[in-house]
Parts: C-alpha cells; structure tokens; sequence
C-alpha cells in the first residue's frame, strides 16, 4: 500500500513539476512579449513627440542659417586660399 501511494506520490510531484515549468516558461514569453510592445510603445511616444516639435521650425529662418553659414564657410575657404 505505502508503495502504491509512494508512485502516485511521485507521479503526482513530476506532473506538478512538468506544470510548473510550463507555467513559468508562459510567464517568461508574456514578460518578454510585454517588454517588447512597451518598447515600441516608448518609440512610438518619442517619434510623435519628435515630429510635434518640427511643427515650430521656420522652414524660411531655417534656410537664412543655412545660408549664412555657406557664405561664412566660403570666406574662411578664401582667407585659408582653399
């Protein structure tokens, strides 16, 4: 009889061990698959708060600078004779 129970015991303590370690390997993948839509989320959230701020930029203001700063570029060119 205390052999029977111990195999059942032990059949018992396997299946849970078996269940276990299904359960933590779900666990696992559900982890790392929510790091992964939180990281792309994160991205997300940063490429449109970037793209906001392009909304403020003088595309005129912005191309006087460039401008200014070729003609400034030029005249170190011909002081140095490049």
């Amino acid at each position: 009889m205390k052999d029977i129970y111990h195999r059942q015991h032990c059949a018992a303590d396997l299946e849970f061990q078996k269940s276990l370690t299904e359960l933590e390997d779900i666990l696992q993948v559900n982890a790392t698959e929510e790091t992964i839509i939180m990281e792309v989320l994160d991205c997300q959230t940063s490429d449109q708060h970037r793209s906001g701020n392009t909304d403020n930029i003088d595309l005129a203001a912005l191309e006087d600078a460039v401008a200014d700063i070729d003609q400034y570029l030029e005249e170190i060119h011909k002081k140095h004779g490049r």
